[in-house]
């Protein structure tokens, strides 16, 4: 008998999904190649020999920094590290390549460490619709990539992860991008068709996957490169279905997390397990993550898989991160909430502007150092 859920009923989808998340999701492919376009238009210095890079951005804005980190990992050899704090770590100066990403061009500990990378003379380069941080960008002269605004933050991804390899191209830290970053797009093309609102359920994964997941608290375990996709799906699951959720990295969970599924069932059988795997998994992490699922995760309700697809690493990374994203809007619609408004950050953002303006005090400070 056929498989049939909310999730196969077009207006049910459209009354839950008001504000049309999974049509931005759809068009994610489309958002990929626009900002590869405009980062290409950008004007950027044409040899850069940073000895480090910062990457700076909240939430989504950030989430573009921690992939690329995790990406060149083997392949680049200078540090890269995501800053999501005021200030920027001791070490950043003059040989610093700095990236601020802010979508909205607002976020106040971006707009600080933008500052703070001027102070330090670092090269620096703007990712952002608009804001503040465009005005003081243009002001100052600093190079920017402009993206479109209207879409929520965490389904602008790809305006916030392209730019990055692009640019660094372009400026000589990286060689030629182009391979991967096209592989990834068509990866992403062809999981969003198989897991599209129009792919009944019974054939859908990420539709399956978010009926496993309702009524439990997920978890997702990843492991190197799959780091930044774990927090992305953790994140995915706060934002768009409103629910509690963690993540963890192998090797490193065996050494402490592991540990609390020693907890009574009636806590443990809260939680569904996802892990990421991979074909190509280095023996030691597959032997790692069989050992955890038969000692301790049978005590979890559900241990779920997301199996990664393409060649290279890259586009493996975004068809584990597509199928989260589905899968986090689905369960949204399957608890009978609109994916797209997040109520408490909004209110969150509300109450600390009553008590402290951070770009009041960064324009002072702007004015200053004019």
């Amino acid at each position: 008998m056929r498989m049939v859920t909310i999730l196969d009923q077009p207006e049910k989808l459209k009354e839950i999904d008001k504000s049309d998340m999974l049509s931005h999701l759809m068009k994610t492919p489309d958002y990929c190649q626009d900002v590869i376009n405009r980062a290409k238009q950008a004007k950027v210095p044409e040899k850069v020999e940073p000895k480090n890079i910062i990457i700076a951005g909240m939430g989504g804005s950030a989430i573009g920094g921690e992939i690329l980190q995790n990406w060149l990992r083997n392949e680049l050899p200078i540090p890269i590290q995501v800053c999501n704090d005021y200030t920027l770590p001791a070490y950043a100066n003059k040989d610093t390549l700095f990236f601020a990403n802010s979508y909205s061009g607002n976020t106040e500990e971006t707009l600080s460490v933008f500052l703070d990378a001027i102070r330090r003379k670092c090269t620096i380069i703007v990712t952002t619709s608009g804001g503040h941080l465009l005005s003081f960008s243009k002001e100052l002269q600093v190079p920017y990539v402009t993206i479109p605004s209207q879409i929520p933050p965490r389904a602008a991804l790809p305006y916030l992860f392209f730019p990055l390899p692009v640019l660094m191209e372009r400026m000589n830290v990286l060689p030629s991008v182009d391979e991967n970053l096209q592989e990834a797009i068509q990866v992403l093309k062809k999981v969003g068709e198989e897991n599209s609102p129009e792919i009944p359920t019974e054939d859908n994964p990420a539709k399956k996957l978010a009926l496993e997941l309702v009524e439990t608290i997920p978890i997702i375990y990843g492991f190197r490169q799959y780091q930044s996709i774990a927090h992305r799906l953790k994140t995915q699951f706060n934002e768009n279905s409103k629910v509690p959720s963690k993540h963890d990295v192998f090797p490193e969970l065996n050494h402490n997390e592991t540990v609390g599924w020693e907890a009574p069932e009636l806590l443990t059988k809260n939680y569904s397990i996802i892990l990421i795997r991979d074909p190509d998994e280095p023996p030691e992490i597959r032997h790692r993550i069989e050992t955890t699922k038969s000692l301790v995760l049978h005590k979890a309700k559900k241990v779920l898989e997301i199996h990664a697809r393409g060649e290279g690493k890259l586009a493996k990374m975004f068809s584990v991160l597509r199928v989260g994203d589905f899968t986090s809007v689905y369960l949204a619609i399957l608890q009978g909430v609109d994916p797209t408004p997040v109520k408490i950050i909004d209110e969150v953002k509300r109450e600390l502007r009553k008590k402290f303006s951070m770009v009041e005090k960064l324009k002072a400070e702007l004015t200053a150092l004019r």
